[in-house]
């Protein structure tokens, strides 16, 4: 018996070695030892994101923290990119590895990399010339403005950067490197979190400090990212390995990478519907959605770290054919993320105000999160079973499915909510259509689970 601390510490395995524990560990402690050290890492990335929102909460300004809300659309818009070629590239990858076909693998990681890159600078610029635009589809508001623009300016800067680390963490993570990816994403959330007050207090920088603070520390997570990939070597990066996307090249990317783009971009929309939505109630109501959402990440970056154990070894055995392992490996993922889950879901329920009260001690503010945040809670473990669904789907290249059942939640759920529940409810609907929007999306993700599953069964082994 293995003991405790083989979950997630890392064990130096070859390729060959590597893609055996894949194929034959037993799926609980395995999807336990690829999803603990993305938790932990997902968890103090939503740390240090709530250190940002609660350091520019002290500048004592409300329009400055929603300001924060308004640039998650532009941070989406980054990530968007990211997760196309991350999950486009990672999933065929494991499934190359699965199947013993190392140098396809290697060559769809380093196309994925230089092709982020390239797109992320392309962002950049775009977004620059039109950033006053940009403000206002996230819902900024003429006293939140000024702030936003300071903001989302500098994070544009930092695009290749931002949206190449999370293209290679992902990789990592499908390679089934959980641990290094951890110790990378790690680093710069500290970095993070050491850097936004010196920034914004010490150094007189304001909000433009909290952006910089984010850009130094996601370029430090990107280099050390590519160290690690390096060192590792599953697949070795460099120049030579990048090819021009041939058809079934951007065939196979889109199969795996459009049901991530979708998801992204259908939460940038929510987002920006959801802070309009808000918008007319003051800013208070502003920045109590961007505290919420900030809060309810920890709930979100739980099941995600769950969902990312679970697809690695959903594509390593799509490539060995043991579809078996796939179906044990489904349930148990839905079981572990509706556990814990709700288990953050009670906390946050609990200590709702003290919360809010936390990142903005604005009686205002307090009020509109605390009933928000509590509905949130209540509907958050709902999540596992459409987020296992998704992925199953994902990974077994089923892209239109995939892309309706992940799109679910963040926006084809959320927007007729958004749209038809503030008018008739007024800020009451504002507060729970996220809540209502998860149980709608839970109930549509079922049968798609039923469907992939029953396909699985009748495959050819």
């Amino acid at each position: 018996m293995k003991p405790p601390a083989s979950f997630i510490l890392p064990s130096n395995q070859t390729p060959e070695e590597k893609r055996k524990e894949m194929l034959e560990r037993p799926v609980g402690p395995l999807i336990l030892s690829l999803a603990a050290p993305a938790i932990f890492a997902n968890i103090v990335t939503t740390v240090y994101g709530l250190a940002d929102t609660f350091f520019v909460g002290q500048m004592g300004s409300t329009s400055a923290s929603a300001a924060v809300g308004v640039s998650l659309v532009t941070s989406t818009v980054i990530q968007s990119v990211a997760f196309y070629f991350a999950q486009g590239t990672g999933i065929h990858m494991s499934r190359c590895l699965g199947a013993g076909k190392t140098k396809e693998a290697t060559a769809y990681v380093n196309t994925g990399i230089a092709m982020t890159i390239a797109i992320e600078a392309l962002i950049a610029v775009v977004g620059t010339l039109l950033l006053d635009q940009l403000c206002l589809l996230g819902g900024a508001t003429p006293t939140i403005m000024p702030y936003a623009r300071s903001y989302i300016r500098i994070l544009l800067l930092g695009a290749p950067f931002i949206g190449c680390g999370f293209l290679m963490n992902m990789q990592l993570r499908f390679q089934g490197e959980s641990f290094y990816s951890m110790l990378c994403m790690v680093a710069g959330a500290v970095l993070n979190t050491i850097l936004t007050p010196l920034f914004i207090f010490c150094l007189g920088m304001g909000i433009a400090g909290s952006a910089w603070a984010t850009v130094v520390s996601e370029a430090t997570s990107f280099v050390l990212l590519l160290v690690e990939m390096n060192r590792i070597g599953i697949t070795p990066l460099g120049l030579r390995h990048v090819r021009a996307p041939n058809l079934e090249m951007v065939r196979t990317i889109n199969n795996g990478g459009v049901p991530s783009f979708a998801r992204q971009v259908t939460l940038g929309v929510a987002t920006s519907l959801l802070n309009n939505a808000a918008a007319p109630f003051g800013d208070a109501a502003v920045a109590g959605i961007a505290v919420v959402q900030r809060i309810t990440s920890v709930g979100n970056f739980v099941l995600i770290g769950i969902g990312q154990g679970f697809q690695p070894i959903t594509g390593y055995n799509l490539g060995a054919r043991r579809y078996d392992r796939i179906r044990e490996a489904f349930f148990t993922t839905i079981r572990m993320s509706m556990v814990s889950v709700g288990a953050v879901g009670i906390a946050t329920f609990a200590f709702a105000p003290q919360l809010i009260a936390v990142f903005r001690d604005d009686p205002a503010v307090v009020a509109f999160g605390t009933l928000t945040l509590r509905a949130c809670s209540l509907t958050m473990s709902f999540g596992g079973i459409a987020m296992a669904t998704n992925f199953l789907l994902q990974t077994s290249g089923k892209m239109w499915r995939a892309t309706f059942v992940g799109a679910c939640r963040l926006g084809l759920m959320l927007w007729p909510v958004v749209l038809v529940l503030p008018p008739l409810l007024g800020m009451l609907g504002v507060q729970i259509a996220q809540p209502v929007a998860d149980v709608l999306t839970a109930l549509v993700a079922v049968p798609f689970a039923r469907g992939i599953l029953r396909e699985l069964d009748q495959a050819p082994a």
